[in-house]
């Protein structure tokens, strides 16, 4: 017999575990926020604001075109292809806003000083940039949650779902990034004594903004050839 109460259930339920595993599981959720965080200097308040928008952002977009195709009845098939097309052009913008990043900081030190108005017009542009790569990025575990009470015309149902997945989708974010912030804080601060390691810090600290852009060029590689 069916029982309404069960479905909504088992679907929240699915929501909760698959917007976890599917942020934990995609380093690019997390790792690039801290990588730039760091880069740029930011606080830990201002990162985790960073990614809290884009966070909103990679949600709100697969939940529009989620709403959309089930209000035209399109296919569930249909709607996982167009967010696999995103996924990719995602990735691909991932690493190219890394190469290019890196790039823009090597050019930068050669031909500008540290801390000048060069500095101050990329710490402005990072934010926006990755907000656009996160709005294109794609939920695919959200769509098929949202098509099985859509179809059934239960809205609210819908809602409760987007919710629970959007929230602690951001939720783990916040949490993963507030990890990787500290831990390399920590870090920095463990390691130092050891002259070795003080002088391949003072390097990497330098060198900062490029070891970023690749570290992100890295983590959309990961996630197009992975498919994490």
């Amino acid at each position: 017999m069916f029982d309404p109460t069960q479905t909504t259930t088992l679907l929240l339920g699915a929501a909760a575990s698959l917007a976890i595993v599917h942020t934990l599981l995609g380093i690019d959720h997390s790792l690039p926020f801290v990588a730039l965080g760091r880069a740029r200097g930011w606080t830990l308040r201002r990162t985790l604001i960073v990614t809290t928008v884009c966070g909103a952002g990679h949600v709100v977009s697969s939940v529009v075109i989620g709403a959309f195709g089930v209000g035209l009845g399109i296919a569930t098939d249909r709607l996982l292809w167009i967010e696999s097309a995103r996924g990719e052009l995602a990735a691909g913008l991932l690493i190219g806003f890394g190469l290019t990043y890196a790039a823009w900081s090597v050019w930068r030190r050669v031909w500008y000083v540290d801390g000048g108005p060069r500095h101050a017009a990329g710490d402005r542009m990072t934010p926006g940039a990755l907000f656009v790569v996160f709005l294109l990025g794609p939920c695919e575990p959200l769509i098929p949650l949202m098509v099985v009470p859509g179809i059934a015309g239960d809205w609210m149902t819908v809602g409760a779902v987007v919710a629970v997945f959007g929230l602690l989708t951001i939720a783990v974010m916040l949490a993963a990034v507030s990890a990787g912030y500290c831990g390399a804080r920590w870090a920095a601060r463990g390691l130092g004594p050891a002259a070795p390691v003080r002088a391949g810090l003072d390097v990497l600290r330098r060198h900062a903004d490029v070891a970023a852009g690749l570290m992100v060029a890295g983590t959309g590689a990961a996630v197009l050839l992975l498919g994490i």
